[in-house]
């Protein structure tokens, strides 16, 4: 077996350093304040933008995981010297860089989604996350790095926590029989990825050559609206049905007086307003993963989030 460095310790980032250690994998956690060890993961504390640090807890690694993100609303300012570092501690020990990526480097495009489409965002958090990429391939193509990114649309599933769709803001209450608010269009169409999916494709192309040097999408079921989501979120919950609301353009605009988080989502609000759909057929027509069933996602992020009230209650 290996070793690998999994950036950032966040619902993606843990998950993926779970699966290599239970995979036989010695794994390195990097994270700016560090954590108690568990088997087969070792804790260490430091800024992952700096890169002779980051080179040198990368030494012997086959791969870097790069599931860390910066604040949401310093992504223009931060993402530079992250990327950065990631770049050279991949040159420096030799190790393939797999980067989590998302779907803002699009920018707005009225059909599905794959990975040659051009990166042509006009928002900053868009035109910078584009920029990463665009960094490691331009590397990866000079023979500089070994380099591949997985992109996943919003992503939800057991420890996902954070943002604003199918987590903290909507699943438990749905799961009390509360109405729910959403951003955009309820009934818009949009591909949600499933957390344990993403894991499992980043895993996966770390150790497949032939994936490197480009992006690839993560195997997404459907689209399905976000009312159709809490319908079935709900109905497995049996707590339903409740009501979906829009959040009017209004009230995000006073709410983002207050909040950097929902002041940077006016940038994105395109992916809500009218159907946001992944294609990743290129990625399950050259791999083994696959979505998980809907319903096998459904039941275990309510089972999750029942889970968590319980031991929080």
């Amino acid at each position: 077996m290996s070793i690998h460095v999994v950036i950032g310790f966040g619902p993606a980032g843990a998950a993926t350093a779970r699966l290599l250690a239970e995979q036989g994998h010695t794994v390195r956690v990097v994270t700016t304040s560090g954590r108690r060890p568990e088997p087969g993961i070792e804790h260490l504390a430091l800024d992952a933008s700096d890169s002779a640090r980051l080179t040198e807890a990368a030494r012997g690694a086959t791969a870097i995981h790069a599931c860390a993100a910066p604040p949401y609303h310093r992504w223009p300012a931060a993402w530079p010297r992250l990327a950065s570092s990631l770049c050279a501690a991949a040159e420096a020990t030799g190790a393939v860089l797999v980067l989590l990526g998302n779907l803002y480097g699009y920018g707005p495009v009225d059909a599905p989604l794959t990975e040659d489409l051009p990166l042509a965002a006009t928002g900053p958090k868009g035109r910078v996350r584009a920029a990463v990429w665009e960094r490691a391939r331009a590397l990866h193509e000079q023979g500089r790095i070994r380099a591949v990114e997985v992109r996943a649309s919003d992503f939800f599933g057991p420890g996902v926590t954070d943002g604003g769709h199918l987590a903290a803001r909507v699943v438990p209450r749905l799961l009390r029989g509360k109405p729910v608010s959403t951003l955009g269009n309820p009934d818009a169409a949009h591909s949600w990825t499933y957390l344990p999916d993403v894991v499992r494709a980043l895993v996966e192309v770390a150790g497949e050559e032939r994936a490197w040097g480009r992006p690839w999408h993560v195997p997404t079921q459907p689209a399905r609206s976000v009312r159709e989501m809490v319908e079935r979120l709900t109905a497995r919950a049996g707590t339903g049905p409740v009501a979906v609301r829009r959040l009017p353009p209004a009230v995000l605009g006073v709410a983002g007086l207050f909040s950097p988080l929902i002041r940077e989502l006016k940038e994105i609000r395109y992916q809500f307003d009218r159907p946001f759909v992944v294609d990743a057929s290129a990625y399950e027509d050259a791999f083994t993963v696959r979505a998980t069933p809907l319903e096998e996602q459904v039941g275990a992020t309510v089972d999750w989030w029942r889970e968590r009230g319980t031991a929080a209650g």
